[in-house]
């Protein structure tokens, strides 16, 4: 893969495989997808989902609230979340199947208290940068490929930013999976197609029949 490229794996961790606290359908399905497209791959960042216990999203902080209803914070509309990926604990670790030893970074995200966290580049409140745009284009990467958990959440936001900051974006969507709240998976393609996302079968990259 040319130098120019890298790919971008977002939140592979057990508490969004089957069996975690937020687990999403056929979650760990995609892992040795992922692992053998990261070797197509000189440059690979993952992400890592990264609450304090108190985190402003999970339901159990807003005492006669249900999980996945939607509150109004002051950056904007916050659905609430069981608790999950909480700092140092076994279900916000990387996936212990999840072998990519030539990763360059992790980006952490969600770790601010009152600030939820979708996106690889920008915090909820759209203004908190966690640095990766700087780190991609450091490293002079012009074109990103994005796999991962969950598709119509911390995928497609990662995918919406990366494009607002200039990046080409590539969805494998054969390497991700999709909570498919409410019809969330229908509404976030509607979203990535009008800025541009891109969407693409892993055999693309692979060369698998």
């Amino acid at each position: 893969m040319q130098k120019h490229v890298a790919l971008l794996v977002i939140d592979v961790q057990p508490d969004f495989c089957p069996g975690g606290a937020l687990a999403v359908p056929g979650g760990d399905e995609i892992l040795p997808l992922v692992n053998r497209l990261s070797q197509a791959f000189e440059t690979v960042v993952l992400t890592q989902d990264w609450h304090p216990p108190g985190h402003i999203s999970f339901v159990s902080n807003h005492p006669g609230k249900r999980p996945f209803e939607e509150i109004t914070l002051p950056y904007g509309p916050q659905l609430l979340w069981p608790a999950h990926c909480v700092m140092e604990t076994k279900g916000a670790a990387l996936h212990p199947d999840l072998s990519i030893p030539h990763a360059r970074a992790v980006i952490r995200k969600g770790s601010h208290i009152e600030v939820d966290s979708y996106s690889a580049f920008l915090e909820a409140d759209r203004i908190t940068r966690t640095g990766l745009d700087g780190y991609l284009a450091s490293r002079g990467i012009r074109d990103l490929y994005i796999c991962g958990l969950a598709l119509d959440f911390c995928v497609a936001w990662s995918a919406q930013d990366a494009r607002a900051f200039g990046f080409n974006v590539t969805i494998i969507e054969d390497a991700c999976r999709a909570i498919d709240l409410n019809g969330s998976l229908v509404a976030a393609w509607n979203a990535l197609e009008k800025v541009g996302v891109k969407r693409i079968n892993s055999t693309r990259l692979t060369g698998d029949a």
